[in-house]
């Protein structure tokens, strides 16, 4: 046992995009029992996601593509997210600027890392590298939408970071890392004069 965690087997039902395994173990609980669980964890690999915002035009770089989850569950034809990508061994900062250049067209420089989550830990071992880095209008070098090779087909909306923020409230963004980087925009205030989070204040409202 390793602390209060004994993995007693673990078996790989599937390794495809992604490693599905399941495994059993025995944790000693908070007020001292021991338990036995059985769990299903699914680890596509680490990830990481960027917003860009340009502060002169109020203006945030989001893209909406296809995702065969969503549309199963809930027909959704399309997400609008942050511009996201596996590292597939990369280091986090190298790996989404490509990324975004190649999903956006613009190019990155300066991508500042601001936090890190796991998405959904009770049953995914994913984890995501938030970043964000500024940008302007002139700082596209291609048309972006993806790598056709891959099957990507990609579409680049630059909405104000206010009308970005109000498609959380109507439905029409519902991406999980979409919304914490435009709030975390929001309260340090990245469109409107500069970070207020790295001078230990708060955005007035």
């Amino acid at each position: 046992m390793t602390g209060n965690i004994r993995i007693l087997g673990r078996h790989i039902v599937s390794r495809g995009n992604g490693l599905l395994e399941r495994l059993a173990i025995e944790r000693k609980r908070f007020d001292g029992r021991v338990q036995s669980l059985a769990r299903e964890i699914y680890d596509p690999g680490d990830g990481a996601a960027i917003l860009l915002y340009d502060p002169g035009r109020s203006r945030v770089v989001l893209v909406r593509q296809f995702r065969l989850p969503a549309y199963l569950k809930d027909r959704h034809e399309s997400l609008i997210e942050v511009c996201a990508g596996r590292l597939d061994g990369e280091n986090a900062e190298t790996r989404i600027v490509t990324e975004a250049e190649e999903e956006t067209g613009f190019a990155v420089r300066h991508p500042r890392r601001v936090f890190e989550a796991y998405m959904s830990p009770g049953c995914f071992g994913e984890k995501l590298t938030f970043f964000v880095a500024q940008y302007t209008a002139g700082d596209r070098t291609g048309k972006g939408g993806g790598l056709a090779g891959e099957g990507e087909d990609i579409e680049i909306l630059e909405p104000t970071l206010d009308e970005a923020l109000a498609m959380i409230g109507t439905g029409e963004i519902i991406d999980a890392k979409t919304i914490l980087l435009l709030h975390y925009a929001e309260v340090a205030g990245l469109v409107r004069g500069g970070d207020n989070l790295c001078r230990g204040q708060t955005t007035a409202r």
